[in-house]
Parts: structure tokens; C-alpha cells; sequence
């Protein structure tokens, strides 16, 4: 919670492994994101689709401190450069935004807005908040970190089994079964081809753009399921 989310908790001394251990437990970050996500989108329920989208995209970004944000929109910078694998690295630390991330930045705003107005369940942030952050665990796993001692380095490791335990029970809910297939299938073809970029391993920047990309993954599959199944 202290790491993924800016609700405000008092200071955690954190010893030697704690990142790894507590990265099998990001899916609890997601029941709370998105639970206060879902609670907005229920909240701005009589506004215009339009402004509840946009007030419920804003609740979303700011638990999360847009750490994820962040990280898909350095991520783009870097990714996207026609550089070598080592000044790749070296755009990741830099602070400043470029063409590619504004791009990417503006774009996926743009899209998880959308999604948010076209009518999805109220459950929908929920499952995209929580799947997400279990599936991210595969390629953080599959992948060596990029950078050694960096904070995604520190972060890896973790128990899967943990993490899809505290998800799965979101899978009963209609559709999120075809959200959560998607989200996989992009998480992890976005993770080989940043790896392949950034010389055989991923960020914690990756980690982000592929939570960001694993919670669209999850509300467009969950629509395009519930589209199908209404004929």
C-alpha cells in the first residue's frame, strides 16, 4: 500500500527483501484503487458519461500517486528512441518527457477515458485494478531487471500463487475472464518487446506501462465480452 498507492500511512522501516515479498501482495494495492475507483464511477453515476469518465480517471491516477503513469510515459521515451540498449537505460532516468511519452501519454489517457464512458459495470475498475497488478508478477519474473540494484531489481521475485489467490475471485465476476486473457497476452508481448530494447531485461518503468497496459487490457476485453454476449 505504501508503495503503490498515495494514501497516506505512517513510515515503514523496510529491511533487506521486503520489496520482493511484498510485490506478491500487489493485487490488495488493486482492491483499493479500484474499489475507490468503482465508488466515483458510482458517485458521478447521474453526471455525463463524458465528466464521470474523466472525474473517475482522476481518482484513479492520483491513489496511485500516477506511479504507473509515470512509468508508461518514461517508458515510451526510452522504448521508442533509436538508441542503443544503454542510452535506452540512460533515457529511463532522465526526468524530462520527450515526443514519444507526451504521445503515449496523451493516447492512453485518451483510451482508458473512453472506456470508462462507454458503460462498463461498476466492477469493472476493480477487476482491471486488481488483475493487472497479479499479472504483472509473470513478466517481472520471466525478465532480469534491467538495472541491478535498482528498485525494480528489488522488487522482483515475488510468489506468484499469492497474488492469483487474491485476484481469482474476480474472475466469477461476467466477462472478466475475457479482460483477464487480453491483459496477459498484451502484458506480456509488451514485456518481450521492452526487453528486447532495453538488452534482455525490464524496468521499474516497464513495470508500470505494463500495469497501465494490463488495466486497459482488462476493460477492453471486459466490454468487448459483454458486447458479444448482448448480441
Amino acid at each position: 500500500m505504501a508503495f503503490l498507492t498515495a494514501v497516506p500511512l505512517p513510515p515503514v522501516d523496510v529491511r533487506p527483501g521486503d520489496f520482493a515479498r511484498a510485490s506478491a501482495y500487489y493485487p490488495l494495492a488493486g482492491y483499493l484503487v479500484g474499489g475507490l475507483a468503482a465508488l466515483a464511477l458510482w458517485l458521478t453515476g447521474p453526471l455525463p458519461d463524458g465528466v464521470g469518465a474523466a472525474l473517475t480517471l482522476g481518482v484513479w491516477l492520483g491513489l496511485t500517486g500516477w506511479l504507473h503513469f509515470d512509468g508508461l510515459v518514461d517508458s515510451a521515451d526510452a522504448l521508442l528512441a533509436t538508441k542503443t540498449p544503454a542510452q535506452r537505460l540512460d533515457i529511463l532516468k532522465d526526468v524530462h518527457v520527450g515526443a514519444f511519452g507526451l504521445g503515449s501519454g496523451v493516447l492512453y489517457l485518451l483510451t482508458f477515458w473512453s472506456l470508462l464512458a462507454a458503460g462498463l459495470p461498476l466492477y469493472a475498475p476493480l477487476a482491471a485494478a486488481v488483475t493487472a497488478r497479479a499479472l504483472v508478477l509473470l513478466p517481472m519474473n520471466l525478465y532480469p531487471a534491467a538495472r541491478a540494484e535498482s528498485l525494480g531489481a528489488r522488487s522482483r521475485e515475488g510468489r506468484m500463487l499469492p497474488a492469483l489467490l487474491l485476484a481469482a475471485p474476480l474472475v466469477l465476476l461476467d466477462g472478466v475472464w475475457a479482460g483477464a486473457l487480453l491483459a496477459l497476452a498484451l502484458m506480456l508481448l509488451m514485456a518481450r518487446w521492452a526487453a528486447g530494447r532495453l538488452g534482455g531485461g525490464i524496468s521499474g518503468d516497464v513495470y508500470g506501462l505494463l500495469i497501465g497496459v494490463g488495466e486497459l487490457g482488462v476493460l477492453l476485453g471486459l466490454l468487448s465480452a459483454l458486447t458479444w454476449a448482448a448480441g
